[in-house]
């Protein structure tokens, strides 16, 4: 796997994350934040977040999707006790269907043991099957257990992500909530 910065070649590694809500969704900055600390040497790295509620406003749901497009990596952040309502699995169906760079979809789960989270487990894994980009689900202490995890761990080492030397660090969004925040 090789990494191509950005959409539009602009030198930054994008992050978009769909949360549930504020716990979620700071367990998906938080993990963002990782992400930045051991790739933001190398490269501007950018998030957009998308709560889940505001996915059910269809103009909305299209500008996610399109922040979608331009996406490295997907992240679904939800308590793990609830099914995706249908407004996520809406835009995860188109997003899955778009031509896009996208390197992986992971799933990150507050409580990742149940009946629910099981059964979400499986359909990111076959929207990431379809849509042609790994899936990684966190481990069961994530993000205490750093060593262990595969994808951190292969993210920061660089292996799965080499960055171009042509990189360009100065071409780079901030990094923001969304709209819905």
């Amino acid at each position: 796997m090789s990494f191509s910065p950005g959409a539009e070649g602009s030198g930054c590694f994008n992050v978009v994350i769909v949360y549930e809500d504020f716990q979620s969704g700071t367990h998906g900055l938080k993990t963002y934040n990782y992400l930045a600390r051991n790739l933001g040497k190398q490269c501007e790295v950018a998030n957009q977040m998308w709560k889940f509620d505001i996915l059910v406003i269809p103009s909305l749901r299209d500008l996610a999707r399109r922040d979608a497009a331009r996406a490295d990596i997907i992240v679904v952040a939800c308590r793990g006790n609830d099914l995706l309502p249908e407004a996520v699995t809406t835009w995860l169906e188109g997003w899955s269907r778009q031509p896009g760079h996208a390197l992986a979809l992971v799933a990150l789960f507050e409580e990742p043991h149940t009946e629910q989270a099981g059964a979400v487990r499986g359909y990111l894994t076959r929207v990431a099957r379809r849509a042609g980009v790994e899936f990684f689900a966190q481990p069961d202490d994530w993000p205490g257990n750093r060593d262990t995890d595969p994808m951190v761990r292969e993210l920061a080492s660089g292996k799965v992500l080499p960055i171009p030397p042509q990189t360009n660090l100065t071409d780079h969004q901030p990094s923001r909530w969304g709209i819905n925040e």
